[in-house]
């Protein structure tokens, strides 16, 4: 059993989700701090000049308070993520359009093969060379 799990937990695709991990709760903390230090700042002095996004809300009695600016702020820093992942996945898209470009299907296993290929290395099927 520790075998297997040696074998589960290094294998390229489980080591790349977690440094992938890391490395998005890093840029998550960043992009955090953006918001709260910079764009926060910057919207409450266009709302009537009070300190921060952040301190925004609405009092509905003494005791009760609906802190409408937090909630703002954890849709910027939403949105901002969402921005970000959307264009590296575009770009991540884009490259691995030209990297499968050196690659074919074959017509009969639907494996990837090089387009130079002239027999398939899963079927072994003959394949005309493009």
């Amino acid at each position: 059993m520790w075998k297997e799990f040696k074998q589960f937990a290094f294998k390229g695709n489980v080591v790349d989700l977690a440094i992938g991990l890391v490395i998005g709760a890093a840029f998550g903390a960043i992009i955090t701090s953006f918001v709260n230090n910079i764009i926060n700042p910057l919207i409450g002095l266009l709302g009537g000049g009070k300190a921060a996004l952040d301190g925004m809300r609405l009092v509905i009695t003494p005791t009760v308070s609906i802190q409408y600016g937090a909630f703002v702020s954890a849709i910027l820093n939403f949105l901002i993520i969402a921005l970000a992942l959307f264009l590296v996945i575009k770009a991540v898209s884009r490259f691995r359009k030209t990297e499968e470009s050196k690659e074919r299907e074959c017509p009969y296993c639907l494996t990837l093969v090089p387009k130079a290929a002239t027999k398939c290395s899963a079927c072994t099927s003959e394949l005309v060379a493009e």
